[in-house]
């Protein structure tokens, strides 16, 4: 199983990736945590924020995401993810693909702001330090109107929305995932 998020900078991706990976952990379930900015770091830190770095930055996640999920590792790419196109395109190459979109309103999003990067794309045109490709402030964002799971983040709490991804996660194992899980927890 591959989840698939998208939402934009601080909606709750990357806390909500983590606590579900610690409730499925102690249920003895195996999981992988594919963060965005970690693996920008490290494997993609050759690509820019163009449309079309930003769609092969995905390729890559899902790439590595489908080689986990192949082994009965339910996986979560967390990242922006900001186009359907890309989405869909992994959708259609990859098995068990799931879109989550983890969502918050841009103005609770401003309000957190724990990056600094909502105040810098607000910044005057010219400004130096003026972030000018912050997605869904000065850069594209497409809506999953189609999202296989929706969770609001500033309408649930951590934990209900761990709880929300928690249930869909155990609902919609596959067999394969499940045997593996289970044969590895056994020995």
């Amino acid at each position: 199983m591959i989840l698939l998020f998208c939402g934009l900078s601080g909606a709750g991706k990357t806390t909500l990736a983590g606590k579900v990976a610690t409730e499925l952990t102690d249920l003895g379930i195996k999981i992988e945590i594919i963060d965005g900015d970690e693996y920008r770091k490290e494997i993609c830190k050759d690509l820019g924020f163009s449309k079309h770095d930003r769609c092969e930055n995905i390729r890559r996640l899902g790439f590595i995401a489908s080689r986990f999920s192949a082994h009965g590792i339910v996986t979560i790419v967390s990242a922006i993810n900001p186009y359907d196109d890309v989405r869909r395109e992994l959708s259609e190459k990859y098995e068990h693909v799931n879109i989550v979109h983890v969502d918050c309103p841009v103005n609770k999003l401003i309000s957190r702001d724990t990056k600094g990067l909502y105040k810098r794309a607000l910044l005057p045109e010219g400004h130096p330090d003026k972030l000018s490709n912050l997605t869904g402030i000065n850069d594209q964002f497409d809506v999953p109107y189609d999202a296989d799971l929706y969770i609001n983040t500033s309408e649930n709490t951590i934990q209900q929305s761990t709880s929300l991804l928690l249930y869909y996660i155990l609902n919609n194992l596959h067999p394969t995932e499940n045997a593996s899980n289970k044969m590895t927890n056994n020995f």
